[in-house]
């Protein structure tokens, strides 16, 4: 008999469960028929593999053998399939971001500059979540956004470019909220208001709560996501942190914050190797975005920011 692919997933099934029970439910096998192959391969190899236990299976020195070279066989078969698999499909670029207003513009100029390139997207609030992805390989960039004094946690081998080092958070109110009236907010006009947050947004609900208790307020708190906030802000119901590059609404009032307490920092994450100029792109994106708001791009002339270019500055 000679060993197949397929009995080296049976090993490293049994050494990853530590039971041939629980090896058998994961390759979809019966325990007897899964037993049956253990068996015939420890004859192939003559000498016994695991040691069946009362409290499970583990490798014998034999075993452990046989599993360090089973395991990089498998994950070498693993990468050169999917490598097959992408060069079938033609050149791709998976990206994640979590939610901004630059997208629209970044996917436009990357299906402009790429037009062979297939391009995915996946929008997740969860920064983390997405730079876990491009470290496993199933994207190959991520925008993200680190919410000020709660670090990203970034995994070994992730690339990472600072976009905007320090975008304000803007708050959003009704129209009416007496707040309005003024072109920049201070956190004392909005002692009395319920604050709406995103609790699954990775760092924004203690990025908030600090902020706000350094300014000296206790307010009362909904957790709920942005979108479905928009109507209980208009109402009145809650003011909420929002993007400064977020548009105007009839029923809605944007403003700066005065002294900018709330800020995030913008990121590009990458696997080794990806294009360069997908970071230009977005950058030209997020300018683009941010000058279409007024009141943002305000701000940005206030702070003389390398954003607005030559001319626009001042």
């Amino acid at each position: 008999m000679e060993l197949e692919v397929r009995h080296l997933r049976v090993l490293c099934a049994i050494a990853e469960t530590g039971s041939l029970h629980k090896a058998a439910r994961q390759l979809g096998v019966s325990q007897p028929s899964l037993t049956t192959q253990l068996r015939r391969i420890e004859r192939a190899l003559d000498g016994e593999l695991f040691l069946r236990e009362r409290t499970g299976c583990r490798p014998t020195p034999l075993g452990r053998t046989v599993l360090g070279h089973a395991r990089p066989l498998l994950d070498g078969m693993a990468s050169l399939v999917a490598e097959a698999r992408a060069a079938a499909l033609g050149p791709r670029l998976r990206i994640g971001s979590t939610a901004s207003r630059a997208l629209p513009g970044w996917l436009r100029r990357l299906r402009w500059r790429l037009p062979d390139t297939e391009t995915s997207l996946l929008v997740d609030v969860s920064a983390n979540a997405l730079l876990r992805m491009v470290a496993a390989g199933q994207l190959d960039v991520a925008f993200v956004h680190e919410v000020e004094g709660c670090p990203l946690r970034v995994p070994a081998g992730v690339e990472v470019r600072v976009l905007v080092e320090r975008e304000p958070q803007f708050v959003s109110m009704a129209r009416d909220h007496p707040a309005a009236r003024q072109e920049v907010v201070d956190l004392a006009d909005l002692a009395g208001d319920r604050w709406m947050v995103d609790p699954s947004v990775d760092g924004e609900w203690a990025g908030l709560r600090r902020v706000l208790t350094d300014a000296g307020l206790d307010p009362a708190y909904l957790h709920g996501d942005y979108h479905s906030a928009a109507s209980l802000i208009a109402t009145g119901e809650a003011v909420a942190p929002c993007q400064p590059t977020s548009g105007p609404r009839p029923d809605l009032a944007i403003r700066p914050l005065q002294g900018d307490p709330l800020g995030v920092r913008l990121l590009l994450a990458s696997a080794p190797g990806v294009d360069a100029e997908v970071y230009a792109d977005l950058r030209a994106s997020y300018r683009e975005a941010a000058l279409r708001v007024g009141a943002y791009r305000a701000w940005l002339r206030r702070q003389g920011s390398p954003l607005l270019g030559a001319g626009q500055a001042g």
